[in-house]
């Protein structure tokens, strides 16, 4: 086997993996971002909502603590 073909045999695969890992990042980077837009992660409002469909009317304290609770989950 000529010399080109090893340095071909090694360098490829290496060079081809790198750069599907960069394709590959920014592609889950795009998709997670889509996520997020579509489904926002809980805030304030949400709270809110989960209480009164709960029959509960919530202090702002309430909301604080989930909100905190969230947070550090």
């Amino acid at each position: 086997m000529p010399s080109w073909g090893i340095a071909l045999l090694i360098f490829f695969p290496i060079i081809f993996t790198i750069i599907g890992g960069v394709i590959g990042f920014f592609v889950a980077r795009k998709i997670i971002k889509k996520e997020l837009k579509k489904n926002p992660p809980i805030n304030e409002k949400m709270i809110r909502a989960m209480f009164l469909s709960m029959g509960r009317k919530p202090s702002e304290s309430q909301i604080k603590s989930v909100m905190r609770s969230m947070k550090a989950a």
